[in-house]
């Protein structure tokens, strides 16, 4: 049993939206963490019981749900995909929220009544 924590955390768009939420709660990533070119899977925070590993979305989950990572930052999305047991949602930290478009062509019926735009394909011929 180790005393530090370890922390999974996704790449990408729900990264640049944690950290903010990381930072107000104390956790600051060390300087390492944000080099693009870095190989590391772990690093330290300014708080020595909190380490950081960053990973693939999907990775959040099989970390957490084997003993990897103690905690970890995911959508629920990918919660119900992987339906681990051993993994719970208990806060909704209201980040990586999604928008789905979708296109129909012109002259599709009732397009207002499914708030879908019209798509006009700018093709010559």
């Amino acid at each position: 049993m180790t005393d530090t924590i370890i922390f999974a955390i996704p790449k990408g768009r729900i990264l640049d939206e944690a950290l903010p939420l990381m930072q107000a709660a104390g956790i600051e990533p060390a300087a390492d963490f944000f080099d693009d070119n870095s190989r590391a899977l772990m690093f330290a925070t300014n708080d020595p019981a909190v380490n950081i590993i960053r990973v693939r979305a999907f990775d959040v989950a099989t970390f957490v749900a084997h003993g990897a990572a103690h905690i970890g930052i995911v959508g629920s999305d990918v919660i119900d995909e992987f339906d681990y047991s051993e993994l719970y949602a208990p806060v909704d930290l209201g980040i990586g929220k999604c928008r789905i478009s979708v296109a129909v062509p012109e002259g599709t019926e009732d397009k207002k009544a499914m708030g879908i735009c019209v798509w006009r394909p700018n093709i010559r011929r």
